[in-house]
């Protein structure tokens, strides 16, 4: 079948509700009227004067099962009224945005700010909004629109772009969705045998997949796909993953990771004026496309998600003229005279002038031979964003001390009844970011476990449970686990660069002055700061030996190698 005509599968009928708190009735009755001429039509709003009154409001939505979009509460409302609005928005309809009304000017008073820091720092709200002041306010259409398009990203029963129908304990299609959220991709997920799966089997066609997955891409004209590879996918979706036959196989620039470090190498190499080719092996944004929040990053107030700001990086390297290939892997790499040869895996070789190695690293495994048997089964490397709904009120680990474990903590507390982060040190201040621990410490719902680790877990073809062990003591705890999300460690993932390519012990790839240290760099001239021992052989990002392991420090690196590609280019052709 086509499209979606008519509006496609049935979906919740109730609109889902906008609220409004403000005690003042006339300045509530213009945010209404706002609110209303830019969303009525597809959202009911409902303004309440008082607590009791929008309690109220979020209780019987709970009850009805009424989806809340977004909930806006007046800054001047009593604290402890506030407080218990915005947890009851939390605890009861998680998906909703949530934010402080302002007045204008307001943000220049101390008691305003520090409400606001507060309220963001433990995510009780996600960002202000200054109140309408006349018909018809842009502004505050603009970013209520904002908060509308974010949570329609989340809400479950929302039709989207691309829809996974699979048993809900199936690997692959956990796989799926993870694919589809790494890269950016809006879709949903409809368990099979539940009623959104028949309804939307039902308008398109097709039989139930059973133990198999079903891929419809209704944003695609309706394509329809019976247990995709991950290429298929990409590829029905519109994702290069591989060169046209009669395609110029020669390039300046060959970017490999499609992580920050690496988009940012392409989009200011394709920008001036290199011919770029990035490839990656599994999706775009690396490790930091699984965060589901990244709130320090310049420029995003209100933080953004990892997908989202590599999506952005692509879609940008992309208009400059950058070439992507997408889910293949650099198998082999050389150098023949002044040009690097690279064999891709079924795309062949390709040449280029210089390459910059920005493939990043990946998480270290536990080790755990019963865990690993349950991997896709409750048990997941890296930050699934996706698998977040399907612990609704159960019980989920994080192992892991960095960014990356906080954010996912954060996350996953949204939905679960209990998330509990596992740690091999004393605390979480060595290596986590203070807005991320003053989180972590305020969320009711979150235990962190100090020096500990986890030894062992298993379940009936699922996780139920994890085996943690008292690393000061010795001591064995059997927990009760639904999901465990496993972010340790780093492994740079660079055994297959030539010999001539300078390593440390770990395998993380020497640069600058410690290229310029080891006996494989033989010319007469310095190495720049990111080249490695091969000359015209760059690497930024977190696979370089000594880098700081931020988004900001990537892009950093990714933006100011291109100088150096350039000054190495410019020193060959005067040779």
């Amino acid at each position: 079948m086509g499209g979606v005509p008519g509006g496609g599968p049935r979906l919740r009928s109730a609109r889902p509700v906008l609220l409004v708190v403000d005690a003042d009735p006339e300045r509530l009755e213009r945010c209404e009227t706002e609110l209303g001429r830019g969303f009525g039509a597809d959202f009911r709003v409902r303004g309440e004067v008082t607590a009791a009154a929008a309690l109220d409001c979020l209780r019987r939505a709970h009850e009805w099962e009424q989806r809340v979009a977004v909930v806006l509460v007046d800054h001047a409302l009593p604290d402890d009224e506030r407080a218990e609005i915005l947890a009851a928005s939390r605890t009861l309809h998680p998906d909703a945005r949530r934010a402080l009304l302002i007045e204008w000017g307001a943000w220049a008073k101390r008691t305003t700010a520090s409400a606001i820091l507060s309220a963001m720092s433990v995510g009780d709200i996600n960002y202000y909004v200054l109140k309408p002041w006349i018909a018809h306010d842009e502004l505050f259409h603009r970013t209520v629109a904002e908060f509308v398009q974010e949570w329609s990203r989340f809400e479950v029963a929302n039709l989207r772009e691309v829809v996974v129908i699979a048993a809900g304990t199936s690997v692959r299609g956990q796989a799926v969705r993870s694919l589809l959220a790494r890269n950016g991709i809006p879709s949903a997920f409809r368990d099979s045998g539940s009623a959104l799966a028949n309804d939307v089997l039902e308008f398109i066609g097709e039989p139930d997949p059973g133990d198999g997955v079903l891929v419809w891409m209704p944003a695609i004209g309706g394509t329809v796909l019976h247990d995709p590879t991950d290429a298929e996918i990409a590829e029905a979706w519109g994702v290069p993953t591989t060169l046209a036959p009669d395609a110029d196989r020669s390039f300046d620039l060959l970017v490999v990771g499609a992580g920050p470090g690496g988009l940012a190498a392409a989009v200011y190499g394709s920008s001036e004026g290199l011919r770029t080719l990035v490839v990656e092996r599994e999706s775009i944004g690396g490790q930091a496309g699984t965060s589901s929040l990244i709130r320090n990053y310049l420029g995003f107030s209100r933080g953004i998600r990892g997908s989202e700001l590599a999506q952005r990086g692509y879609q940008q390297a992309w208009v400059f003229g950058a070439h992507f290939v997408l889910m293949r892997t650099v198998e082999r790499l050389e150098k023949r005279g002044d040009q690097f040869v690279a064999a891709i895996d079924t795309v062949g070789e390709v040449t280029a002038r210089a390459v910059v190695l920005a493939s990043g690293v990946s998480y270290r495994r536990l080790d755990v031979p019963s865990l690993e048997k349950l991997v896709g089964a409750g048990v997941y490397y890296g930050a699934s964003v996706s698998e977040a709904h399907g612990l609704q009120d159960r019980d989920a680990c994080v192992v892991g001390g960095g960014n990356s474990a906080g954010q996912a903590v954060l996350h996953l507390a949204r939905y679960c009844r209990r998330v509990l982060l596992v740690i091999r040190g004393e605390d979480l201040a060595a290596s986590m970011s203070q807005y991320l621990i003053d989180a972590i410490v305020a969320a009711d719902n979150v235990i962190v476990r100090a020096s500990s680790e986890v030894t062992g877990g298993g379940g009936d073809g699922r996780l139920e449970y994890v085996v943690l062990r008292d690393r000061r003591t010795g001591d064995e705890e059997t927990v009760q686990a639904d999901g465990l999300f496993v972010m340790i460690g780093a492994v740079p993932g660079t055994d297959w660069l030539p010999a001539e390519v300078g390593r440390d012990a770990h395998g993380f790839v020497l640069t600058g002055s410690d290229a310029a240290a080891d006996p494989q760099w033989q010319d007469a001239r310095p190495p720049q700061p990111y080249e490695t021992t091969v000359p015209g052989l760059f690497a930024v990002g977190d696979v370089r030996c000594a880098s700081v392991k931020r988004v900001a420090s990537a892009v950093g690196e990714g933006s100011v190698v291109v100088s150096q590609i350039h000054t190495h280019l410019k020193v060959r052709s005067d040779a």
